[in-house]
């Protein structure tokens, strides 16, 4: 089973975003800061991050940097409310494989997964 570690400050969504990600059959953990995102994946390994870029603490570019400074395995998916192509184009130059908006359509973001997790399977 693949395992997906999302990583926003909205709880509420991580609840939501968690509880479909389990439904359709992956497992799922989340964390609400960059920090404990970058202590988690230091412990654990994942096969996907959902990546927030705005959060307090440490944004998601500066976890995107320190995810590829430490070599960690994952792919990454940006998901934003903050959607810009500055901060797609910077994400994607950072190691992100993808880059979707919120409010997300569930079908759209699972057929995302799907496709960044099939790359290099």
């Amino acid at each position: 089973m693949e395992k997906i570690l999302i990583v926003d400050d909205d709880i509420n969504l991580c609840n939501v975003l968690k509880e479909e990600l389990q439904e359709v059959g992956y497992e799922t953990d989340f964390v609400v800061e960059g920090d404990q995102a970058l202590n988690y994946l230091s412990d654990k390994q994942v096969d996907l991050i959902l990546l927030d870029l705005k959060m307090p603490g440490k944004d998601g570019f500066e976890v995107l940097k320190e995810i590829g400074e430490k070599n960690i395995e994952a792919k990454i998916i940006v998901l934003t409310a903050y959607a810009d192509v500055k901060s797609a184009i910077d994400s994607a130059k950072m190691g992100a494989s993808d880059f979707i908006s919120k409010p997300y359509d569930f079908d759209e973001l699972l057929i995302t997964i799907r496709k960044v997790l099939q790359k290099d399977a």
